[in-house]
């Protein structure tokens, strides 16, 4: 049966193959990896990567679209809410049928775009077991996500995420591959965990990061200087700024003064 598309799931389906390969030549899976695809939905994506993987974990929330892909016998479907996925969990149990405790997960997916910005926050709870993350998304969200500084996209996502991964955007991807189109242009992004961040306490750098970004157009003096003030911090700190002319490596060294 035709699976009609649902808003309530945000669902648009990828359906230009061209676009497709590109995706899979992007990822570059190989035999064995351990991956985990969110929002597999019709299987466009899904399809190729199984056959190069030999195996796939796949995380879905429209009931009728896994029981479809539990049909699938190369399928691991878990039928859940992804913001409700314990990825750590999950990288342990494939880990435990891998035989292989140093693996680390990759994800991949075409992600809802009204709830693109919190998966992101949620994976990044989970950034220590993650090998990598391949996701469609908004291209105006890709756009805040590898933006630097002084530029309008620039913000908080570009902090919060540029501290702790490199990205990149690999691939523009139009409206009309999907099925039915978004009114908005996506692109993918790849995002892959610095073996070695910077040492801090993440609630804090979000915390700080969203004071000095609550009022972009004024200098940082009358947000994060009173911020600062009540936290009695004593360093070195130029105010006389607005929030998008500083460095997310100025953004983390004052993270780790205020701890």
């Amino acid at each position: 049966m035709k699976h009609i598309p649902r808003k309530r799931f945000g669902q648009h389906f990828l359906s230009d193959q061209g676009i497709i390969d590109g995706i899979v030549q992007a990822i570059a899976p190989l035999p064995g990896q351990p991956m985990v695809e969110i929002g597999p939905g019709l299987a466009a994506l899904t399809q190729p990567l199984v056959e190069r993987l030999g195996r796939l974990t796949v995380i879905e929330l429209d009931r009728d679209l896994a029981l479809r892909l539990r049909l699938h016998g190369l399928l691991d479907v878990i039928e859940s809410d992804v913001l409700k996925v314990d990825f750590t969990a999950l990288a342990q149990t494939l880990r435990d049928k891998a035989g292989q405790p140093g693996l680390r997960l990759r994800v991949v997916g075409n992600l809802p775009y009204n709830i693109s910005t919190p998966i992101l926050f949620h994976l990044l709870d989970h950034v220590q077991v993650i090998e990598d993350q391949h996701f469609m998304l908004q291209k105006e969200v890709i756009d805040r996500m590898v933006a630097s500084p002084a530029t309008g996209d620039y913000g908080r996502l570009s902090v919060m995420l540029q501290w702790r991964y490199a990205m990149e955007n690999v691939l523009f991807v139009p409206p009309e591959s999907f099925d039915p189109p978004p009114r908005v242009d996506s692109a993918v992004v790849r995002m892959v965990p610095y073996a070695e961040p910077a040492p801090l306490s993440v609630p804090l750098l979000e915390e700080l990061v969203q004071v000095a970004f609550s009022q972009r157009r004024k200098l940082l003096r009358h947000t994060l200087g009173r911020w600062l003030e009540a936290r009695q911090f004593a360093g070195e700190f130029d105010t006389q700024r607005r929030a998008e002319e500083v460095s997310v490596a100025e953004y983390v060294a004052l993270a780790q003064n205020c701890s």
